[in-house]
């Protein structure tokens, strides 16, 4: 946001560039990456996602402060989740899955300055996906510039992108792989490769190490959720 102060502003960068250099040397590329458990995702519910009418977020604007724990946003996950027609856990997990760097809105423009790509966002959002995602939804008015500002914006655009996911995953796959860990790998590496992956084609490492990381990530996401 505003400019850093001279006394503190060469440590400041330091600190940024080490965590930004350990939080991406984790993902990106095609997508992100997780460890298997023995417990695997369910299927999410089916159920069909009401109409949605443009306007504002319903929830008000959920300011950062203090330390950044998803299951604190339980409630807002499963609003959005329920507007959206997706698994509330599914949700959640994802959010652990993205959890990897500090959402911290002054870091994330920080790199984001040096990496214009960069995702916004406790849900990583990058703006492409957030713009083909808020049309005719309740957030069409807002922007992607906003996500790490309002935490609650973050979980609605990733709730209405995993819907849109879903919409395109065809009726039978030809993979040992559920709904949920479709749209997971979906949301981390993209839609074509998402589809990729429903036909049968083998899933590269770091997509398996996003999938195992939900995995470990699924049982607490529940937990959290219910």
């Amino acid at each position: 946001m505003g400019e850093e102060q001279k006394g503190p502003r060469w440590g400041r960068w330091i600190v940024i560039g080490v965590l930004a250099a350990a939080g991406w040397g984790i993902v990106r590329g095609g997508g992100h990456e997780p460890a298997t458990s023995s417990s695997a995702p369910s299927p999410s519910s089916s159920a069909s996602a009401p109409a949605a009418t443009p306007g504002a977020s319903s929830a008000p604007p959920s300011k950062p402060s203090g330390t950044y724990e998803p299951a604190d946003y339980a409630a807002p996950v499963r609003q959005y989740a329920a507007e959206a027609g997706v698994n509330p856990q599914l949700l959640m997990a994802i959010l652990y899955n993205e959890a990897y760097k500090p959402h911290d809105p002054d870091f994330e423009r920080a790199w984001q300055r040096n990496k214009p790509d960069a995702a916004f966002g406790i849900a990583n959002m990058h703006r492409a996906a957030f713009d083909d995602t808020k049309p005719g939804r309740p957030f069409a008015s807002r922007r992607w510039e906003e996500l790490p500002d309002d935490r609650n914006l973050a979980i609605q655009a990733a709730a209405w992108h995993l819907h849109d996911l879903a919409g395109q995953l065809p009726v039978r796959v030809s993979a040992p792989l559920n709904k949920d860990e479709l749209l997971a790998l979906g949301y981390n590496a993209g839609a074509g490769n998402m589809l990729a992956f429903a036909r049968g084609v083998k899933i590269g490492s770091q997509a398996q190490s996003y999938l195992d990381r939900l995995h470990d990530n699924w049982a607490r996401s529940g937990e959290a959720v219910k």
